[in-house]
């Protein structure tokens, strides 16, 4: 975790090697591509209707995206911030920090069936969160903790130390 570039990536239970998890690029290509998907999926539904294009791009993204609200305050020494998060449970969520940048991303999926016979009846749904916020200060990525409780996660940033001036003196010869 203390790599030069003072990046953290952190699950909510436990902290997590960024090697074991996709990039950030990797969940947004991922997600770019379920959107897409599920546009076309509503172009087909409606019959191939053109000139409806951005009214099924962002149904499609209202369906498979959900916001996060998020609210940061500072304190002596910290920013807290919590973000609303709920039905997620903290294997579902990953927390990436960088000293000036906190991200929030989730995935879970359900699925729901009702059987009697023959099915008449199917309903799944696949939910992710993705949030990222520049932070007013720079933190230490290494003293980061997160709690989930109720629906809201809450992450506590430490802020970095200020740096100090040095004044060089010259000797007297």
């Amino acid at each position: 975790m203390g790599e030069a570039t003072g990046t953290a990536v952190k699950r909510a239970e436990e902290l997590a090697k960024p090697s074991e998890s996709p990039s950030i690029i990797d969940q947004l290509e991922d997600t770019f591509k379920a959107i897409t998907r599920r546009a076309y999926e509503l172009f087909e539904s409606s019959g191939r209707e053109f000139g409806r294009d951005l009214e099924n791009w962002f149904q499609a993204e209202r369906e498979l995206l959900h916001s996060v609200h998020v609210s940061i305050t500072e304190a002596d020494g910290f920013l807290e911030v919590k973000a609303e998060v709920p039905g997620f449970t903290e294997k579902e969520i990953e927390i990436s920090v960088e000293p000036h940048r906190l991200t929030i991303a989730g995935k879970r999926e359900t699925k729901k069936e009702e059987k009697k016979g023959k099915t008449v009846y199917a309903e799944s749904c696949s939910n992710q969160i993705f949030r990222s916020v520049t932070l007013p200060l720079e933190v230490e990525t290494e003293k980061v903790t997160a709690n989930l409780k109720n629906g809201v996660l809450e992450i506590t940033l430490p802020k970095a130390g200020k740096a100090r001036t040095l004044r060089i003196h010259p000797k007297a010869a």
